[in-house]
């Protein structure tokens, strides 16, 4: 099979690993995004927080964790500041110590109408219509998966 041919945007020797592409989309869509959500306060792993508990509610910090593939080390200290912000609360359950449930606050709710021009605007910036970014959606979801499974059976 030949190799996938260069673009202006990927060096040469780096223009056959399917990494780097996948690598420079996120690295240029989080970009995009930073742009999007500076003038709110927000970084892009605390607007995925956001949208989740806009989603759910809310939610525990493992849950959280899991759906973003992130460990506690880096959801714990991103939860403490949209606390310290007012956008969320975290609260012990009082059933079980160890888990930690958060909930959003009324500044939380009241933040989600400022957010929602955002999907739009990754949708435009994508260069993709709607059909092309749910086909791209459901290509990334396939790779992360089947990835996910390959790196798990090298693990053991």
């Amino acid at each position: 099979m030949a190799a996938p041919a260069e673009t202006s945007g990927n060096a040469g020797a780096l223009s056959p690993l399917l990494c780097f592409d996948l690598y420079a989309a996120s690295r240029s869509i989080t970009a995009v995004y930073r742009t999007l959500l500076e003038p709110l306060g927000l970084t892009y792993p605390q607007y995925l927080v956001l949208v989740l508990l806009w989603q759910r509610e809310q939610s525990t910090v493992r849950e959280l964790g899991d759906a973003l593939r992130l460990d506690y080390n880096t959801v714990s200290p991103l939860l403490k500041r949209l606390e310290a912000r007012g956008l969320i609360s975290r609260q012990r359950r009082p059933d079980d110590e160890r888990t930690v449930e958060i909930a959003l606050t009324a500044g939380g709710r009241a933040l989600r109408e400022e957010t929602r021009h955002i999907p739009a605007a990754i949708t435009e910036a994508t260069g993709l219509d709607g059909e092309a970014v749910i086909e791209l959606q459901r290509v990334l979801r396939h790779v992360t998966a089947s990835a996910t499974a390959y790196a798990a059976t090298m693990a053991h």
